[in-house]
């Protein structure tokens, strides 16, 4: 275990601050919206079937098992040590692939911004500089790094609402871009499929904030109230802000990269104050892109460190920082593995887009198969633990209750089949094969960890 005491800093507008931070994500609106109008249709179908019961279920796992490591430790209350460091692992790997997508994204908006014959070489370069920021933010105390996601989470907000009223009035003047009619939202189940599992990914992550619960005041009563609060803003948002870009731009010119400044730029500029807002909103959405990378890399880093510490991954993961009791090891591991994981896909990838789409894709199999196991823990901890009446707890018999948990966990299954088998283009080799590198590197290294422990 570790050696210093972690100080309560997280409040519950920390909380809802971190979890906007976390799951609003202006890439996942622009990758959305590129369905088309039936993007409404699953934004609000999802929400119901998904995104509501899922965040019900994460509020009561990290107000009844409050525990250092979140997913980690639920996991492990339920199916044991072994299986929980399996999916931390997975958990892990998949934020220190996934952030090099997001940095991307922050290179590809800048060159568009600022330097518009910005190369491929050059926005790599950004994204390795950006890693080693998001690294740095890790070192330091939460009570610190906690206003880096906290400032992220505001701008979001502002960026969203930005689009949302420049869109009210634009269509004032101009035609929609889209059919936006009820039965153009009526799903087209063909090449839309590529793009829901974006929407998915868009809806998780309430769970990250439990991976630090040793440093959230009250968690039993602010980990429930700060998600609740949080996910009523982030899916309002999610529908407004993609009806918002549909307005404007026709589905098949959305670009995943540069949709966003394209969209403000319809929106609000023209005229100097108009060019200079969007300026400062497209700086606002720069930022937010690396407090997504290091959001997520708060959470992940502490959920392995915890992993480590009890011997099932190399204890250079759980190496702290004497003073400020930080993941260091696991901090650096991660710099050190989104460094390579961009400098080998800048050799393959064609363009931003292609890269961007390339990471996705890849860190999309391993991010979904803890949700999936964090369901099963779920339901089995429910069954064998006793409810404590004071505690924030799912309505319903356990039937309904049960019932919720397995929807979550046939989407999420199904997602994963839809990052492995996209529609028109078949099986994606190598995210299959990449996926199943990573996840036997994983078991290599608890055999490892194991065998080293149980030798001292």
């Amino acid at each position: 275990m570790s050696a210093v005491d972690h100080k309560r800093v997280m409040g519950k507008r920390d909380i809802t601050l971190f979890c906007i931070s976390a799951i609003l994500l202006l890439d996942t609106l622009a990758a959305g919206a590129a369905i088309g109008p039936s993007s409404i249709f699953w934004w609000v179908f999802l929400g119901v079937i998904f995104f509501v019961p899922f965040s019900l279920i994460t509020a009561e796992l990290g107000c009844s098992y409050p525990d250092q490591g979140g997913v980690y430790a639920w996991v492990k209350r339920a199916y044991g040590q072994r299986w929980a460091s399996r999916i931390t692992w997975a958990y892990w790997v998949n934020v220190a692939v996934w952030c090099p997508s997001i940095f991307i994204l922050f290179a590809g908006i800048f060159s568009q911004i600022f330097w518009p014959d910005m190369t491929l070489t050059m926005q790599i370069i950004v994204g390795i500089g950006l890693t080693w920021l998001a690294v740095g933010a890790n070192i330091i105390t939460l009570e610190l790094g906690k206003w880096v996601p906290n400032v992220g989470a505001i701008i979001k907000v502002m960026v969203f609402l930005a689009i949302i009223g420049g869109a009210i009035s634009y269509s004032q003047t101009h035609e929609t871009a889209n059919d936006l009619s009820f039965d153009s939202m009526i799903p087209n189940l063909g090449d839309g499929f590529k793009y829901i599992t974006v929407i998915i990914y868009g809806m998780l992550g309430f769970e990250l904030v439990s991976a630090g619960s040793d440093e959230v005041q009250n968690p039993q009563k602010n980990v429930p109230q700060g998600i609740m609060i949080s996910g009523s803003i982030i899916i309002l948002l999610y529908i407004l802000a993609t009806y918002a870009i549909l307005t404007a731009i026709p589905a098949s010119d959305i670009n995943l990269v540069e949709g966003l400044v394209d969209t403000l730029t319809l929106f609000l500029g023209g005229t100097t104050l108009g060019n200079v807002l969007v300026t400062v909103l497209s700086i606002g959405t720069l930022y937010t892109f690396f407090s997504n990378g290091v959001t997520w890399s708060l959470g992940g880093n502490r959920a392995v460190a915890e992993a480590a510490n009890n011997g099932d991954l190399p204890a250079v993961f759980a190496y702290e920082d004497k003073q400020r009791g930080t993941p260091v090891g696991a901090a650096v591991i991660f710099g050190i593995i989104s460094t390579l994981v961009l400098f080998f896909y800048g050799l393959v990838a064609g363009n931003n887009q292609d890269l961007f789409w390339s990471l996705f894709a890849f860190s999309g199999v391993l991010f979904m198969m803890p949700y999936v196991a964090m369901t099963f823990a779920f339901v089995k901890l429910r069954k064998t633990n006793s409810p404590q009446k004071e505690l924030f707890r799912i309505a319903g018999p356990r039937w309904f209750v049960n019932g919720l948990a397995y929807l979550c966990a046939v989407i999420l299954t199904l997602t994963i089949g839809l990052f492995l088998y996209v529609p028109g283009e078949g099986l994606q080799w190598s995210v299959l094969i990449g996926s199943a590198a990573l996840l036997i590197l994983g078991e290599i290294l608890m055999f490892a960890s194991t065998k080293a422990t149980s030798n001292n």
